[in-house]
């Protein structure tokens, strides 16, 4: 029998050994792990204050589209699945950031934008966002990130030449 994933505990959480799972590439499993970690770090701050990385993204969109959206334009400016869209847009609808009004040309459609109180959350959240963001990569001196930038730029555009 294979084993995926051996755990230890780390405080409350499940930790799981990278030696026993992950990707061909070790480079890409230090990718996929910083990424992760970086969102945990970053949505825990803003958990802090009620908010999360995902409602913080779906409120940035809205914030910067200029206009009203349609859930489905929502949805795919995210890169969701437009149900896990849906999940978001209900919280901040019940917490009283977004409101849907009627589309003024199809009946059957609804628009999404951020009310006054979502707007305002919406700015006490980057404001977060970028505090934690400057104290995980605040090590970095400004040539690393520049070097950093170029390096996963580099891998970007190779996979973009190759998928899509």
């Amino acid at each position: 029998m294979m084993v995926l994933m051996k755990t230890r505990g780390e405080g409350n959480r499940a930790v799981a050994d990278r030696q026993d799972f992950g990707s061909s590439d070790v480079l890409v499993d230090e990718l996929f792990d910083t990424t992760h970690r970086l969102r945990v770090f970053v949505d825990g701050r803003l958990r802090e204050n009620g908010a999360s990385v995902a409602r913080l993204r779906a409120m940035r969109v809205l914030a910067r589209s200029g206009e009203p959206l349609r859930m489905r334009d929502l949805s795919d400016l995210l890169g969701n699945a437009p149900r896990t869209t849906t999940t978001i847009v209900d919280s901040l609808e019940r917490d009283g950031l977004v409101e849907r009004v009627r589309h003024p040309e199809d009946r059957r459609a609804f628009l999404l934008t951020l009310t006054d109180l979502g707007a305002r959350c919406y700015r006490e959240a980057e404001e977060l966002d970028g505090a934690a963001l400057a104290a995980a990569t605040g090590t970095l001196h400004p040539a690393e990130r520049e070097q950093l930038r170029a390096l996963l730029g580099r891998i970007r555009e190779a996979v973009a030449e190759g998928g899509e």
